[in-house]
């Protein structure tokens, strides 16, 4: 009997859309007209979470702004795509620059113009309050909303795939493996 890999457990390289996705889609407009932007901290963790598993992780974006920037270089993420209104363009450099095919890619997006992306990429996420035409063309819809914490689930569903129980998942972050023993999973 022949069984489908599931494509989640193969995926190198997650990247994030940002508004809508690590944002709730809310933008702040200081008194000197700059943006500023509401990251989840939950999101933050995931990235670190990836990392430990071996998995990378970036921002695409169609918008470039310096609280993005800012936030991309503090989490350390691999990737940093902004000012992209065609994100298909974005990927195939993404997968120049790092050799990692749109096939071991996974992307989270929230409106139209990442379903694009999400029709060429292994596996496409998409928040709970996407838009209605995202959340058609996603192979997985979170739980969370934008801006709630997508990240981190996107992270577990993806270790998930390869078979991690969420003690192992975050094992690393308690120092001892054993610690977590008795945890629910």
């Amino acid at each position: 009997m022949m069984t489908d890999v599931d494509p989640r457990a193969s995926v190198e390289l997650v990247l994030f859309d940002v508004d809508g996705v690590l944002t709730d889609g809310t933008l702040l407009i200081g008194p000197e007209g700059e943006a500023l932007k509401p990251f989840n901290v939950r999101d933050g963790v995931a990235v670190g979470l990836l990392r430990q598993h071996g998995i990378q992780s970036g921002v695409l974006s169609a918008k470039a702004s310096q609280p993005l920037k800012t936030r991309a270089s503090q989490l350390g993420m691999d990737v940093v795509k902004v000012g992209f209104h065609h994100k298909l363009e974005a990927i195939r450099e993404i997968a120049e620059e790092t050799g990692i095919a749109a096939e071991a890619i996974a992307f989270v997006g929230d409106d139209i113009i990442d379903i694009p992306v999400m029709n060429v990429v292994a596996v496409a996420y998409a928040p709970a309050d996407a838009h209605p035409l995202v959340l058609e063309s996603a192979d997985h819809v979170t739980e969370a909303c934008g801006g709630r914490g997508v990240a981190r689930e996107v992270a577990e569903s993806l270790l998930a795939a390869r078979g991690l129980s969420l003690g192992e998942m975050y094992a690393h972050l308690l120092g001892d493996p054993d610690s977590l023993r008795g945890v629910v999973q």
